[in-house]
């Protein structure tokens, strides 16, 4: 049995490049057969877009059935360095650390870099409140559903049976 040739540098165990992984989402053959899921696909790129971002870290966690809650660490940060701004459904998260004094540190574990973080919120869901607690900024979340949306019960109408009027039937 043949083996295959050794080659200089290469890896044992099957890879991709970051080239390979970018292309594995290449939704450009559904954008020209598709109409009106411009959204969708705008959606799905922030999706593979925000993967790659890990700072600053945040849970979402639900509460209730239309209940929601959205915890980011923010340690070291005060609410007059931190936006939070809510448009087309997008709420964007934006921190700017201002360094007022020249500080020397010997080991600097707490990040303080500026950042910006998006979360797309579906359709009617709403910010209700902020609030720092313990070093995180938690961000409270309701979907309210409009009446107008919500399934309701219709009335079936029929003939009342005084109306009905029977038709003679022979006996066989």
């Amino acid at each position: 049995m043949s083996r295959a040739p050794d080659v200089a540098g290469a890896c044992s165990y099957p890879s991709c490049s970051k080239e390979d992984l970018d292309m594995r989402y290449d939704w450009t053959p559904l954008w020209r057969s598709t109409i009106g899921f411009d959204r969708l696909f705008d959606v799905l790129g922030e999706v593979q877009r925000t993967a790659e971002e890990s700072y600053p870290p945040y849970n979402i966690e639900r509460l209730g059935e239309n209940r929601f809650q959205i915890s980011v660490a923010l340690a070291g940060f005060t609410p007059d360095e931190v936006a939070l701004t809510v448009e087309h459904n997008v709420l964007t998260l934006e921190g700017r650390k201002s360094e007022k004094e020249e500080k020397t540190f010997l080991h600097r574990g707490i990040s303080a870099r500026n950042f910006k973080r998006q979360f797309t919120l579906a359709d009617h869901v709403e910010v209700k409140g902020a609030r720092f607690e313990n070093g995180l900024l938690v961000i409270d979340l309701v979907r309210e559903i409009p009446e107008a949306m919500k399934p309701r019960r219709i009335a079936i109408n029929g003939a009342s049976p005084s109306n009905v009027t029977q038709i003679e039937a022979k006996v066989a």
